[in-house]
C-alpha cells in the first residue's frame, strides 16, 4: 500500500496568561521556513488584543480561535494546534470544535482542562500582578528556570498591556477550568505534551493525573532546563520536539475527503455526494449486506449522530480502495476502534464500503442502536438485536 499525505498542516499557536502573539517569536524564528504561514493568535483582552473587553471566558476565547483558523486560506486547510498553558486549555476546546481539520494537538506546559485547582490564598497572587509590573515579572521569575532578562522583560511587557481587572478574571478561568475537564478528551488525535522540567507549578504530578489520561495515546517530552516556558526558555529543544511530532502526524495523516467530511458534518446530503447510486454496505455491525445509495446514507448519516467523538488516525491507499484507521466515543464515553475499506469507481464515487467495529460489545450495542434509531425506515433483520 501506498501511504498518502495531505497538505501540510498550518501551525497555530496560542499564548497563555498574560502573553500575547509575540512570545512565540524565538519558536516561529527557529521553524524558518515550516512557520512561514504559522498562525499565531492573540487573544481577547492580552497581547496586541489587550484593549478587547470582556467579557472573557475559555469558551469565547476557543470559538475566536476556531474562526481565525477557518479563515485560513484553502478549503478546510489542515492544521497542528500548540497551546501553552491557559493557551493548551484553549487549544484542546477549539481541537474538539474543527474535528478531523485538526491533524495534531500540541500541549506546552498545560493546564488540565477541568484546571489547575489552586486554593484561593495561591491564587491571590496571579491576581494580585493586575497592574504591578514588579509582582508581575517576580512571579514569572519563579516559575521560570532558564529566563534571562530581557526574556524576562518581554514576557513581562506583554502583561503590563493587559487590563489590571481582567487579570484577575483570567487567573480565575484556567484555575477552575471547563467542566469537559473530568471527561475523556472529544479530540482523538496525536497529541503532543511538553513540560519543562524545572516548572514547579504544572509539574509531572500534575500532568500524569490530570491530562495524559484524557487522551489515549500521547507522547510527553520534558525540556531539560526551562520551566514554565519553555517556548522561550529553551526554543531550540522545543522546536526539535516540535519538528519530531509534525514528521510523524504528516506522514500518517488523513486526507479529507467525502468520507471523512460526511462523518464530521453528520449530512445525509453530503454522504449522497460521496456514493455511487448502486453502493453496497457491509460492517460488522449489520447481520447483513445493504445495498442502494437511499439505505446506506440513512445507515452512515445515523451511524455518525451515534459517535460523540470521531477521529481518523492513518490512511492508505492501492488502486481503487482506500484504508482508514480510526477511533470513536459513544454511549457516554466508550471507545471503539475499527478500520473502513472503501472501494471506489473511475469517476472517484464510492461503490462498496466494509467496515470493521472493535470490540464485539460494542459493535452488538451499536447496532441494536441503529435499529432502534432506524425503526421504520430500515427493516430490522439488518440489525443485531441481542446486544
Amino acid at each position: 500500500m501506498n501511504s498518502t499525505h495531505s497538505t501540510q498542516p498550518v501551525l497555530v499557536f496560542i499564548h497563555g496568561f498574560l502573553d500575547g502573539a509575540d512570545a512565540w517569536d524565538d519558536v516561529v524564528s527557529e521553524l524558518g521556513a515550516r512557520a512561514s504561514n504559522a498562525l499565531c493568535v492573540d487573544l481577547p483582552g492580552m497581547g496586541a488584543r489587550a484593549s478587547e473587553p470582556g467579557p472573557y471566558s475559555l469558551e469565547r476565547f476557543a470559538d475566536d480561535v476556531a474562526t481565525q483558523v477557518r479563515a485560513l486560506s484553502g478549503p478546510r486547510r489542515p492544521v497542528v494546534l500548540v497551546g501553552h498553558s491557559m493557551g493548551a486549555q484553549i487549544a484542546e476546546l477549539v481541537a474538539a470544535r474543527l474535528g478531523e481539520q485538526v491533524r495534531g494537538l500540541v500541549l506546552l506546559t498545560p493546564v488540565p482542562l477541568r484546571g489547575a485547582g489552586l486554593p484561593p490564598d495561591v491564587i491571590r497572587a496571579f491576581h494580585a500582578a493586575g497592574g504591578n509590573p514588579a509582582a508581575q515579572r517576580e512571579l514569572r521569575r519563579s516559575l521560570a528556570a532558564n529566563l534571562d532578562d530581557a526574556q524576562l522583560e518581554r514576557l513581562g511587557q506583554l502583561g503590563d498591556r493587559v487590563a489590571p481587572a481582567a487579570v484577575g478574571t483570567f487567573a480565575d478561568l484556567w484555575n477552575e477550568g471547563h467542566p469537559e475537564g473530568p471527561e475523556p478528551a472529544r479530540y482523538r488525535g496525536p497529541v503532543l505534551i511538553m513540560r519543562g522540567e524545572g516548572d514547579a507549578f504544572i509539574n509531572a504530578d500534575l500532568i500524569a493525573s490530570g491530562v495524559t489520561p484524557r487522551f489515549a495515546s500521547p507522547e510527553v517530552v520534558s525540556i531539560e532546563r526551562a520551566g514554565h516556558w519553555p517556548h522561550v526558555e529553551q526554543a531550540v529543544a522545543v522546536v526539535h520536539a516540535l519538528q519530531s511530532f509534525l514528521a510523524n502526524v504528516e506522514s500518517t495523516s488523513v486526507t479529507p475527503q467525502g468520507w471523512t467530511r460526511a462523518f464530521e458534518q453528520k449530512s445525509e446530503d453530503t454522504f449522497s455526494d460521496a456514493f455511487a447510486p448502486e453502493v453496497v454496505l457491509e460492517a460488522s455491525v449489520l447481520a447483513r449486506p445493504v445495498a442502494g445509495i437511499e439505505r446506506v446514507k440513512a445507515i452512515m448519516t445515523t451511524a455518525s449522530k451515534i459517535y460523540e467523538a470521531l477521529a481518523f488516525t492513518h490512511e492508505a491507499r492501492k488502486d481503487s480502495r482506500d484504508y482508514l484507521e480510526w477511533e470513536v466515543l459513544a454511549f457516554g464515553g466508550e471507545r471503539m476502534r475499527g478500520v473502513t475499506v472503501l472501494t471506489k469507481n473511475p469517476a472517484g464515487k464510492i461503490v462498496h464500503i466494509a467496515i470493521h467495529h472493535r470490540p464485539l460489545g460494542g459493535a452488538l450495542k451499536f447496532s441494536a442502536e441503529l435499529a432502534r434509531r432506524l425503526n421504520g425506515q430500515i427493516d430490522a433483520s439488518f440489525f443485531y438485536s441481542g446486544a
